[in-house]
Order: structure tokens, then sequence, then C-alpha cells
């Protein structure tokens, strides 16, 4: 299978398995991963890697074969296609991990973007490089790296095609952290860190956060505290005082 779904003790391993086209997006494949993401909603799991089998690519990007000779349409509906899949991501309920284990480019980055974090081995490179085949990103890059780096940075990768070496893109805030392991152990060691946590709490703190982004810091002040309020209001908020209280371990519930 071209994408793989597993479940290892608390959490998911999604791999992209085309290791000889360098992980390639095709239609069909990001087809899959819609499916994949649509099932791995439903378990009960802390946390989710995405992946590509090999060690030289996470995702190279779109299949360029199947690219051209389209309609504007059949165009239009391929763009829609690749961001409906990866807007999946923002809607699981835990958090997700891009673990960049070689080259992210185009569609790759875009899926990687999509993800709540992203750990990179240092040999990585990235980038969003359609502007040298006379295009422009589409699956969510133009919207998303600004949103994570900076409306600057994100022009000076985009308009020029460049691609950044793993060091730069940990600089500038494109990438969470550099591992000296696989990026799948990498990004394993993170999950374990924020695993403990409530897993509504972290559902509502990153939604306050990304929703800062699309609205007037009054607007997004009326958000947190709508939300921060919410918080209160659940038995884990309740277990985490306690056990702040009573100097234990809390023992959350995620309810």
């Amino acid at each position: 299978m071209s994408v793989e779904l597993t479940k290892v003790d608390d959490y998911a391993l999604l791999r992209l398995n085309r290791p000889d086209a360098l992980n390639a997006l095709s239609f069909s494949i990001l087809r899959d991963i819609a499916k994949a993401l649509d099932e791995v909603a439903s378990w009960k799991v802390r946390g989710l890697i995405v992946t590509g089998a090999g060690e030289k690519a996470f995702c190279a990007g779109a299949d360029i074969k199947e690219l051209r000779g389209r309609t504007m349409m059949e165009c239009k509906r391929g763009a829609e296609l690749g961001q409906a899949a990866f807007a999946k991501l923002d809607r699981l309920p835990f958090p997700s991990v891009a673990a960049i284990n070689g080259f992210a480019f185009g569609g790759g980055l875009e899926l990687a973007l999509a993800c709540t974090f992203r750990v990179a081995v240092r040999s990585a490179k990235l980038g969003l490089p359609e502007i040298k085949l006379g295009l422009i990103p589409g699956y969510g890059g133009t919207q998303r790296l600004p949103r994570v780096i900076g409306e600057a940075r994100a022009l000076d990768m985009i308009l020029l095609g460049r691609t950044v070496t793993a060091e730069e893109a940990e600089r500038i805030g494109l990438v969470h952290r550099l591992v000296d392991v696989s990026a799948v152990d990498g990004s394993l060691a993170l999950v374990r860190e924020f695993a403990s946590y409530s897993l509504v709490a972290l559902g509502l703190a990153r939604d306050a956060v990304t929703r800062a982004l699309d609205v007037p810091i009054h607007e997004g002040l009326k958000i947190e505290a709508d939300l921060s309020t919410l918080a209160y209001t659940t038995a884990d908020a309740e277990e985490g005082m306690a056990a702040f209280t009573e100097k234990r371990k809390a023992v959350f519930k995620d309810e």
C-alpha cells in the first residue's frame, strides 16, 4: 500500500510508502491520506506521526506526470482535493507531528505544514519550488507558510523557489526540532512530552492559537476567554488543580 496506517502503543503512524518515487503525492495517494485521517480520528491514541518511507524523502511533492494536460476545472478540483485532505489534520482530536526524514518539497512541505509540529533530521531539505515550473503552491502552502514563518520569509521561499536546510528551517521557525536519531524516534519523543496531558486542554489550546491568526486581537482575546472558561469546566481541569494542590502527578481522562 502507498499509504500505511498503523498503531503503536498510544500513537498512530501514517507512512507514505513510495520510496522509489520519493513518496510523491498522486491524486490517488491524496485520497488515501484523507481516508486514513478519517480512520485515525476515531482511534484511541494520543498523537499522530506522519512520515515517508526510506531515507531520502519525507515527500518530494506532487506527481508531476499527473499535473499536465488537465482542464481548468480539473486543476481546481486537484487543488481542492489536496487542501481538503491536509485540512483533516487540523480537525484531529490530538496533535500531529511531521517526521521529516529527508526532502520535503512542494506538496510534501504543505503536508508537513498542516501538522501541529515538525521534527526533522539534520540532512533534511525543505522548499516550495512550484514557481520554477511556472506554478504556485496549491495544497495550502501560500496560506500556512506565512502563518508559520511570517510574510517576508514566506515570500522569499515561494517567489524564489528557495530550498532551506534543516538548520535554517529550525532557525526561522519552520521546524520545531532537529534530531540526531531517526525522524520517527525524534517525533515519538515529542509525542511522549504531550501524551500525558489532557487531550481536551490540548485541543482547546491549539484552537485558541490557530484562531488568533485569523482575527484582530480584541476578538482573539474573547476567543481565549471563552475557551479558557470552557477548560475550567472539564473534569481534567479539576484533576489537574487537585493534583497540584496535593503534590502528585495528575491522571487525566480526557473529559
